[in-house]
């Protein structure tokens, strides 16, 4: 069977190849979680690849990666093909046969970023997400956050929401999580999407922008010396109860 000549959501799939050219902002996304990541990981929504290089520095025992589109798995095998702990799968969440799919895999750290935001049922998801963790494994997701930017580009990503800490914590509780870790991820993208998004109502993350704003990340790392209640994204780690 022929492969699939293009992704089936065009805007995801020009922001993800918009988000390939910003390396530093990738490098700063996984440092923010690589204290976390375990050895045997699954992750949600791979995309072609942006974060899952990343995953695999950290030397894994095994590395799992989904995507619902075939554009995407098919990418991530000619990725990895040389690369045997890797294993490329699909997953649609929720999924009440995951548990089963995935049960010799012992996986025991699930990392959806940017994904959970794009599924309207997201208690759900992390629900299946805890069914197919080991009894002592933990998930790692980054979502967008504020719903009050929320604007045309997550409308055309197809954003069913955005959160805050309150609400990403109450999802995890209500899923069967126990919240390990809440934390803000850029403080200062916070200005730029509201922006593009409420302002210029732009549909799209402009490359432009991005390039430079990769450009000064390495000075963006310092918010870590200033705990602003806010950021563009909110990181939350969970384990089972």
């Amino acid at each position: 069977m022929r492969s699939p000549a293009r992704p089936g959501d065009v805007a995801g799939a020009e922001t993800l190849e918009s988000m390939s050219a910003a390396p530093r902002y990738n490098a700063w996304m996984y440092e923010a979680i690589a204290d976390v990541m375990g050895r045997r990981i699954l992750e949600v929504g791979s995309g072609i690849g942006n974060m899952s290089a990343f995953l695999l520095s950290g030397d894994p025992e095994r590395l799992i990666l989904t995507d619902l589109d075939p554009f995407y798995r098919e990418r991530l095998n000619l990725l990895f093909a040389d690369r045997p702990e890797v294993r490329i799968d699909q997953l649609r969440l929720p999924d009440p046969n995951a548990k089963a799919r995935f049960a010799t895999e012992a996986i025991d750290t699930i990392v959806a970023l940017n994904v959970v935001e794009h599924i309207e049922d997201d208690i759900g998801a992390l629900r299946t997400m805890r069914e197919i963790l080991a009894p002592n494994g933990r998930i790692v997701i980054l979502v967008p956050a504020l719903q009050s930017i929320y604007g045309e580009m997550d409308k055309e990503l197809g954003h069913f929401r955005r959160y805050s800490k309150r609400t990403l914590a109450d999802r995890f509780r209500r899923a069967g999580f126990r919240v390990e870790r809440l934390t803000w991820f850029n403080r200062v993208g916070v200005a730029g999407w509201w922006f593009n998004g409420r302002v210029r109502k732009v549909s799209r993350i402009p490359v432009d922008q991005l390039r430079r704003f990769d450009g000064i990340v390495p000075w963006l790392r310092m918010e870590r010396f200033l705990p602003l209640p806010f950021g563009q994204s909110v990181i939350g780690v969970g384990v089972p109860k």
